[in-house]
């Protein structure tokens, strides 16, 4: 691989945003893309009568909800680095969503509300990062709010997530008594509300404000610098392979909404983020990102980005070498190859072709019902897969029809596309083939149904079927329909696999009982 191609990929940072819903997850990509010179405007998420929405909520449901309900892919160059960031879900019920955007990362960012500290749905995810060994990044957001003592924020990192943590910088009071931050990283202290050539003050080498300046006299400058001598004497020494290995996580307090800590934050994170890293094939091979063969992954499938062209758009991951439009690749799954032609990137529903790419970007394939979330695509002469993407077992179950018989056609392929995104599961049932979908969470079912109607003129009709256990057969050869009944209903998924889904532990078990030879198994 030659140097430039090098260089290239090396420039690379591919990070996810993380967060429990509300904490300031897309707030803090509008600022991010607005330091990028991406957006020349950050809105918030909830100005909802202002008619401007977040850059990176494009749904229609987005902008209604203010809520962030698919992972959008935005990308910008700071610091001769190329920045690809993954906004994420953060609402429960899209975590398979966001669990798969966390495989096609090479770190994280983790944003905290000052208030709330560390919520269940930031430990959820956490733990995928850790399962991942990605390096994670801590954003402690809302310091222009009263909230948890940033000493208290910090145990409960180490405590609650079980993860090193060390302050990069450090808030001097909260709330309407905000003044900025101690900067220990760049040993400076940052202001809060003041004019730009103002922004920072000097510090002197044994830490105290070097100029005079009223904020001396602050009891809250006071215990800033107390809080400081106890780190610098107790707390934890960074260690930049612990944060390499995810070991340790770098905290930043800020404020998001007002632009607030977020541009030291971005710097720091060039200086300490990995670029692209190596990936595993299912047969344990590791292919390096500055291999000369082309290779990426589908770790995401999006229908009508594009309602005017009803379009799909399959994100892929590239893990090494260089892609080229027009280039020929092999889909590893089914051995056939073709012409990449139609590739894009993207600043949330903005989107350009893209002509060159290397590892480490997110690209948009257009898709034509080729793909399926976790293929692998190769350019080389060898094909492989990557390892496969995590998959959720559904609880969630409804019967589904269209209101309107009429409009079967469009009923039928409006779900089967949607299905495509990986976030509601389809089965049918055996002989009278209804549709069931299931899903993680209620508020996937709401998304589908608005989605039908605004996207594909479909009204549907919902009727609940309550919790299942479903469950996937190891041997189907052993199974007769026989064994189907309504509290162990045997139905086929859209991969035309045979699924049991079951009233509850006690029919399943009752279930076991009767036909030990039948081997059951769940997806994640």
């Amino acid at each position: 691989m030659n140097n430039q191609i090098q260089d290239q990929i090396e420039s690379r940072r591919t990070f996810a945003i993380i967060s429990h819903p509300d904490a300031g997850k897309t707030t803090m990509t509008e600022k991010l893309l607005f330091f990028g010179g991406a957006i020349r405007d950050a809105g918030t998420v909830k100005a909802k009568k202002t008619g401007k929405f977040a850059t990176s909520d494009w749904m229609e449901i987005e902008k209604q909800r203010g809520i962030s309900v698919t992972s959008s892919v935005m990308q910008f160059d700071y610091d001769d680095c190329r920045i690809n960031i993954l906004d994420t879900p953060g609402h429960q019920d899209f975590s398979e969503d966001t669990y798969r955007t966390l495989m096609a990362v090479d770190s994280a960012v983790m944003i905290v509300d000052v208030a709330k500290g560390i919520e269940a749905q930031t430990i959820k995810l956490f733990k995928v990062c850790r399962l991942r060994g990605i390096p994670i990044f801590t954003f402690i957001n809302k310091m222009d709010r009263q909230g948890k003592e940033p000493l208290e924020l910090m145990e409960e990192l180490e405590e609650v997530l079980g993860i090193q943590s060390y302050a990069m910088n450090w808030p001097i009071g909260m709330g309407k008594e905000f003044l900025g931050i101690y900067d220990r990283y760049n040993n400076r202290i940052e202001q809060f509300r003041t004019e730009e050539k103002d922004r920072f003050l000097p510090v002197t080498d044994t830490g105290e404000l070097a100029v005079d300046h009223p904020m001396k006299e602050s009891t809250y400058y006071k215990q800033a610098m107390d809080d400081i001598m106890l780190l610098n004497e107790a707390g934890n020494d960074f260690d930049v392979e612990k944060i390499k290995n995810g070991e340790m996580t770098p905290v930043f307090f800020g404020s998001a909404l007002t632009n607030f800590g977020v541009q030291t934050f971005l710097e720091t994170y060039l200086q300490f983020a990995p670029t692209p890293q190596p990936r595993k094939t299912d047969n344990d091979v590791t292919i390096n990102p500055v291999s000369d063969e082309f290779s990426g992954f589908i770790f995401k499938i999006q229908a009508n980005m594009n309602p005017a062209h009803r379009d799909r758009i399959a994100f892929v991951r590239i893990v090494s070498g260089k892609f080229e439009r027009g280039m020929t690749v092999t889909l590893a799954r089914t051995g056939k190859t073709f012409k990449l032609t139609q590739s894009t990137q993207f600043l949330a529903d903005d989107r350009e072709t893209v002509n060159e790419a290397v590892a480490g970007d997110i690209i948009g394939l257009h898709d034509t019902g080729s793909y399926q979330i976790g293929d692998t695509i190769t350019g080389g002469k060898k094909s492989f897969m990557y390892e496969k993407l995590p998959q959720f077992t559904p609880e969630l179950f409804v019967r589904v029809t269209a209101k309107n018989v009429m409009k079967s056609k469009h009923f039928h392929k409006g779900i089967m596309q949607l299905v495509q995104e990986g976030a509601i599961q389809y089965y049918k049932t055996l002989h009278t083939e209804d549709v069931i979908l299931g899903a993680v969470g209620q508020l996937q079912f709401e998304v589908f149904e608005h989605r039908m109607r605004a996207e594909y003129n479909v009204e549907v009709r919902m009727e609940p079927i309550g919790n299942k256990i479903a469950r996937w057969i190891m041997n189907e050869e052993k199974v007769t329909e026989s064994m189907s009944s309504p509290r162990s209903m045997l139905v086929r998924d859209r991969f035309d696999r045979y699924v049991f889904l079951f009233e509850n532990d006690f029919a399943m078990r009752w279930f076991q009982d009767k036909n030990e030879g039948i081997e059951l198994y769940s997806l994640l």
